[in-house]
C-alpha cells in the first residue's frame, strides 16, 4: 500500500472521543519504547507522523492515526514502565480495557515485541488478554535488524513459545532500519482493510 494520507486525527481517552466513522482500526500495543512510533513512521514513509521519544512512556492516550482514509492506526499507551504512578497505570488500564474490549471496528492488534528479548511478563499478560477478548493479533518482532540473520529463527521461536501462541495468528519480524518485514505487514493489513 502506498500511504499518500496520514494524520493523527484525535488522541481520546474515552468512548465519547472514538472517531465515529466505522473506518477499520488497527491497534497498536507493546511495551514503552519497544519502538510503536518507529513502526508507524516506518509503514507510512515518515520521519515523525507519530513522535518518538527517548523518554518512554510518553503516549498517554489513545491516538487514532487516519490512514489513506481508509483505516485507521490507534497508538495505545505503552504498558510496564515503572515511573508512572500506580494511579496513572490504573487509569491507563481502565482506558485501554474500554477501547479493546467495546471497540467494534478494531479488526486486529498487533502487538509489538523486541525480538532480542524474551517476551515480558507485560507482553504475555497483553497477549493473553487480547486472547481472552477474542481478538485476533499480529506479533510483530522488532529490532530485526540488532540481531545476527542465523539467530532469527531461534529469537522467532523464542516469541512463539513465551506468548504461547495460537495457530491463527501471525508473527511477522520487522526492522525500522531496512524496511526488512515491511511488505509483509502491508499485505497482512491490504487483508484486514479491505
Amino acid at each position: 500500500m502506498k500511504v499518500n494520507k496520514a494524520e493523527i486525527v484525535i488522541s481520546a481517552v474515552s468512548q465519547q472521543q472514538y472517531p465515529n466513522d466505522q473506518l477499520p482500526e488497527i491497534a497498536l500495543a507493546g511495551r514503552s519504547n519497544v519502538g510503536k512510533s518507529s513502526f508507524i513512521n516506518k509503514l507510512i514513509n515518515r520521519k515523525n507522523l507519530a513522535r518518538t521519544s527517548s523518554k518512554p512512556g510518553k503516549t498517554q492516550t489513545l491516538n487514532f492515526y487516519l490512514i489513506n482514509e481508509l483505516f485507521y492506526f490507534v497508538d495505545v499507551p505503552g504498558y510496564g514502565y515503572a515511573k508512572v504512578s500506580k494511579k496513572e497505570r490504573e487509569k491507563w488500564g481502565k482506558m485501554m480495557e474500554e477501547y479493546f474490549s467495546t471497540r467494534e471496528n478494531l479488526k486486529v492488534t498487533a502487538l509489538i515485541v523486541d525480538i532480542r528479548h524474551k517476551p515480558s511478563e507485560d507482553d504475555v499478560m497483553m497477549y493473553n488478554f487480547l486472547k481472552h477478548l477474542e481478538l485476533p493479533v499480529l506479533v510483530i518482532a522488532t529490532k530485526l535488524d540488532k540481531i545476527p540473520k542465523n539467530r532469527k529463527g531461534t529469537h522467532l521461536k523464542r516469541v512463539i513459545d513465551t506468548l504461547e501462541m495460537d495457530p491463527e495468528d501471525t508473527l511477522i519480524p520487522f526492522s525500522s532500519e531496512t524496511s526488512e518485514g515491511k511488505e509483509d505487514v502491508w499485505h497482512y493489513i491490504d487483508q484486514i482493510v479491505k
